[in-house]
């Protein structure tokens, strides 16, 4: 019997999970450490399994046309699906399997550290001496995207003895009864809100959703942290509103593009902390989420249903 053909899109993959799918699959690695689409696209034709590891590079129609008809299933090596058109495989009946859930500790933990480190300007080289401290007791926290990752960033701020925790969503969730969380419009967020955290996922309606409108709704004292994806912020926007003091700091954990242009002004801000996209760079988080993408692409290959399969709305 033949042995599958899986292409892994970059190989830098954990090596505990491409051993495990090197047991039982032939499997393609790029041989650059930046594969450009025209080099995976190229890699493409013949395989039966797609170990999909951009958030970056779009997985359409014509990454799917190269793969040819015997594709049976994909599976990203992260959380967030925005990089895929799920109508499109849906369509084809493709399963696609993610890392949900896994990732999350982590990411909070990064959250609250970016929140102290921009708040404390323990990462300034450039200080001011006017320069005012937050008090994070008694503070309003609004968290927009109340799921795994906001929750567990609420569940820390509680050993911050805060003193309200709004936040907003497609609905309210009875889980926020927990930590006495609030759910209200995104708008009033904005408004009450001294620190400002996203955790939301990118969709349609959330690109941009933190534009000019929305910095001119928050407190001139509020700080941004982004631990989610760069294209929900309009950075030309986030750019005016950290200079021109619409807004007192931000926290960046992922930018628009990335890695985030040299010349880009962001990093010339005293009160701007960016980080390389770290939110699950922890080696335990990244193998267990490693090791559940191989999981459910051999799910995929067998035609059972994956650990984690992405379920289309």
């Amino acid at each position: 019997m033949r042995r599958p053909r899986v292409l892994v899109t970059h190989h830098q993959v954990q090596p505990v999970a491409l051993d495990r799918l090197r047991k039982d699959c032939d499997v393609i690695v790029p041989a650059v450490d930046f594969p450009s689409r025209a080099q995976i696209l190229d890699l493409c034709p013949g395989v039966d399994g797609l170990l999909w590891t951009s958030y970056k590079m779009k997985l359409d129609r014509e990454v799917l046309d190269a793969c040819g008809a015997q594709l049976k299933a994909i599976s990203l090596t992260m959380n967030g699906v925005d990089c895929v058109d799920v109508k499109e495989l849906a369509r084809r009946n493709i399963p696609l399997g993610h890392t949900p859930y896994i990732p999350n500790r982590a990411v909070a933990d990064l959250a609250v550290g970016l929140m102290l480190s921009v708040n404390e300007r323990l990462l300034s080289t450039a200080g001011e001496i006017c320069y005012q401290r937050q008090p994070i007791q008694g503070s309003t926290i609004g968290i927009v995207g109340f799921g795994g990752i906001g929750q567990l960033i609420a569940s820390r701020l509680q050993a911050f003895d805060v003193g309200c925790i709004l936040y907003c969503g497609p609905r309210p969730k009875a889980s926020a009864d927990a930590f006495h969380a609030q759910f209200v419009a995104f708008e009033q967020l904005l408004v009450r809100s001294d620190f400002v955290f996203i955790s939301c996922p990118l969709t349609d309606a959330t690109v941009r959703m933190f534009g000019r409108e929305a910095f001119a709704a928050m407190k001139p004292t509020a700080v941004l942290i982004n631990v989610a994806r760069g294209a929900i912020v309009d950075e030309a926007a986030l750019l005016d509103a950290l200079k021109g003091g619409q807004i007192r700091a931000a926290g960046l954990d992922t930018v628009t593009d990335e890695p985030l242009p040299p010349y880009s002004e962001l990093f010339n801000l005293p009160n701007c902390v960016i980080l390389p996209h770290l939110g699950t760079a922890t080696k335990r988080t990244r193998d267990e989420m490693a090791v559940r993408a191989v999981e459910n692409l051999m799910h995929g290959l067998r035609n059972a249903t994956m650990p984690a399969q992405f379920q289309t709305q």
